[in-house]
């Protein structure tokens, strides 16, 4: 039997190659957006996935698979523009961003894996849809601490927020089979 870490790679993997096609395709044009632009794009995903399971149908032919992997990629992304320079070139070279992603991605891992062992891994009890909700809650704790310029009283940061919408997407691409 797998392991959460395994099947997690194994989810990062598929999200990774994604990722790196679109790169080549695109660049690094994701580089203009500012992070309440990729909350927000992230918000559109996480509405989109709760709309499809409130509805019970999409009419666009994309399923919510293909939300959680772009979750996963606007998270790392997001949590790539957090920690760049400000003075950083718009336009990365692959490899950069293929070692920034998987620095990112790894961070989150121990993450998870830290989290898991407190929790026992209740995750795999969790309905997707409950995680679609808590992965909006989190979107708008972000949203609130962005409109505090950051500052938190007692909260986790933001990074913290973009790592668990990224393991909490995992755990849904794990539970819908993508880690086989």
């Amino acid at each position: 039997m797998s392991t959460t870490a395994d099947e997690y790679r194994k989810v990062i993997e598929q999200c990774k190659e994604i990722f790196l096609k679109k790169t080549k395709d695109y660049g690094t044009a994701w580089r203009i957006l500012r992070l309440p632009s990729l909350t927000d794009q992230i918000y559109i995903k996480a509405q989109r996935i709760r709309s499809i399971q409130e509805k019970g149908a999409m009419l666009v032919e994309e399923d919510i698979s293909s939300e959680f992997i772009a979750i996963v990629n606007y998270s790392i992304i997001a949590l790539i523009q957090h920690h760049l320079p400000e003075d950083s070139p718009l336009e990365l070279p692959p490899a950069t961003v293929e070692t920034l992603y998987n620095q990112y991605a790894a961070s989150t891992l121990d993450l998870l894996l830290r989290k898991n062992h407190d929790y026992g891994e209740a995750w795999r009890e969790m309905r997707v849809s409950s995680i679609t909700d808590i992965i909006l809650m989190k979107l708008l704790r972000v949203k609130q601490i962005e409109d505090n310029k950051g500052q938190t009283i007692i909260s986790e940061g933001i990074d913290a927020n973009y790592q668990d919408m990224l393991n909490y997407s995992v755990f849904c691409l794990i539970k819908m089979g993508f880690a086989h």
